[in-house]
């Protein structure tokens, strides 16, 4: 990979410019000692709509929540427990959550199914929604960076699985940043929180409001944009992912749009060996930022 004037380089990866847990019966987690916290099945009809409050979201899953709790306590409002489940984690969950000071109530299996659309493992958080982050928080973020970039750009995902799956990878190979645009974008929801298993909270989801423009600018920053493309003639294994890359996936089915690969530098595939013609693209992003994490380690 050739040296790209901007804030990086291959050769130089550094920018140019640095920059009381409440102890009370009621809220014991016994089968029976629950006071005013209490919330039985008949309290079913009070789902997500109806215990909703204005500009807040449910958030559900016990890593989720974690990690909601970890980074940004102050926007648990409450927390919804299980009651008469025993589970270490779930346990773990309540103790931090108790040690913010944020009450928990507890409910049962159905009052948590009408709020959770999935597998809520028996815990949901009532909080207000992370600030969305846009292009001058990805311009800052570029200015204070101390290693090389890695970043992942998702063109067209609107599928929210396949959204919170990305997002765990990028967390897994240590992505600074996602970026979509905001049309044909799913956005942080419920699901993708969940599927994400805390990544959405501490990976930088980045939402522009044009895709191209931004892909130039990151050019003029120093960054190489290799899309995928599954008519490319290299593949991920023969490109030079070791200097400051932005990774550009397309959606499934659809690919890039064409000003997004006309905008990339280099497009590369993976090799398919069997009889499928593409894998779903939060796998794809996994092997690519892998293969990038594998070529930076072996430059240590």
């Amino acid at each position: 990979m050739s040296k790209r004037s901007g804030i990086y380089s291959a050769e130089d990866s550094k920018p140019s410019k640095k920059p009381a847990r409440d102890k009370s019966s009621d809220n014991k987690r016994g089968g029976n000692s629950r006071g005013n916290n209490d919330r039985g099945s008949n309290n079913r009809g009070n789902n997500e709509r109806g215990n909703k409050r204005a500009g807040q979201e449910w958030i559900y899953g016990i890593h989720s929540v974690q990690t909601l709790l970890k980074t940004a306590a102050d926007r648990v409002s409450e927390i919804w427990v299980q009651k008469n489940r025993s589970d270490q984690r779930l346990s773990k969950a309540c103790d931090l959550a108790e040690a913010q000071g944020i009450g928990l109530q507890w409910v049962t299996k159905d009052v948590l199914d009408g709020i959770a659309p999935g597998n809520h493992q028996g815990i949901a958080a009532l909080a207000r929604p992370g600030q969305v982050k846009d292009e001058k928080f990805l311009q800052s973020l570029l200015e204070d960076l101390q290693q090389t970039p890695l970043l992942l750009v998702l063109d067209g995902v609107t599928d929210p699985h396949n959204l919170g799956a990305c997002l765990r990878s990028a967390d897994a190979a240590g992505v600074q940043a996602v970026i979509a645009p905001k049309d044909r974008s799913v956005g942080i929801t419920a699901t993708v929180q969940k599927v994400a298993c805390g990544a959405a909270e501490t990976v930088p989801y980045i939402v522009v409001t044009n895709l191209a423009r931004t892909l130039r600018q990151l050019q003029e920053q120093g960054l190489w944009l290799v899309g995928t493309s599954g008519d490319a003639d290299d593949t991920v294994y023969q490109a030079d992912l070791s200097g400051p890359t932005a990774l550009v996936m397309g959606a499934e089915g659809s690919g890039l749009r064409r000003l997004t690969r006309e905008a990339c530098d280099m497009l590369v595939k993976l090799p398919m060996a069997g009889s499928v013609e593409s894998l779903n693209v939060s796998v794809a992003s996994g092997v690519c930022l892998f293969e990038a994490v594998r070529q930076r380690q072996q430059q240590k």
